[in-house]
């Protein structure tokens, strides 16, 4: 199935996409009016892909039924992400992936970002993608069965960028710094940012988005 999303056409020639996947509840709408935020160069020529995550029932509420990328069954951090949801969304991820890829992006101009939930399934994906990366953009999140990256990683020099709010009451920062230490000590190449705010974006960590972005992409 493939996923329906919210596109931010490049300002002139195509040259590069990011594809940022939002959190619980949310939709594609939710980050598009980040784009103008960021003020990337036009010549940079970004394309900026918000994928709306699948409906389905989410057990931590009621079983309610809303956008999720994959069920919350536990509020426990080592048993929150249910790993056969986040595998089967990153499967749907890695088709925008890879239909970008035969639109002629090459796969080192492809930015995999996501915040919250979404974050999650970045994290899982892109390490274990067949191509590498331009990198992964991880915001307020955590990472699915730390136990098992160092056996599935296949990309150890990704460029990684982490940023969290210390004061995060729906993911606590430790588990953003636990994924952290994880991608580290494989090696990969990951910087840490933390912010005073809850679970949310601020106007600093956007300039620093900012900053990444055009670095990774230019």
């Amino acid at each position: 199935m493939n996923l329906k999303s919210v596109i931010c056409e490049a300002q002139g020639p195509h040259k590069a996409t990011v594809i940022w996947l939002h959190g619980l509840g949310d939709s594609g709408e939710g980050f598009a009016p980040i784009v103008p935020q960021l003020k990337i160069p036009n010549e940079l020529g970004v394309k900026f892909i918000f994928p709306h995550a699948p409906i389905r029932a989410v057990t931590i509420n009621d079983g309610m039924k809303m956008r999720a990328w994959y069920d919350i069954v536990s509020f426990d951090l080592d048993k929150r992400a249910d790993e056969q949801g986040v595998r089967e969304s990153s499967l749907q991820v890695e088709e925008i992936i890879t239909q970008e890829i035969a639109s002629g992006i090459n796969a080192d101009k492809i930015i995999l970002a996501g915040f919250s939930q979404g974050g999650v399934i970045a994290l899982h994906l892109a390490p274990r993608l067949k191509q590498k990366l331009a990198g992964v953009m991880a915001l307020s999140t955590y990472m699915c069965q730390p136990g098992k990256f160092a056996n599935e990683v296949i990309h150890k020099d990704l460029t990684v960028l982490m940023a969290h709010g210390s004061q995060d009451e729906v993911v606590p920062m430790m588990a953003g710094r636990q994924a952290y230490d994880v991608m580290q000590s494989e090696g990969l190449n990951v910087t840490w940012h933390d912010y005073p705010m809850g679970h949310q974006v601020c106007g600093e960590e956007i300039m620093t988005i900012r900053d990444w972005l055009i670095k990774q992409l230019q």
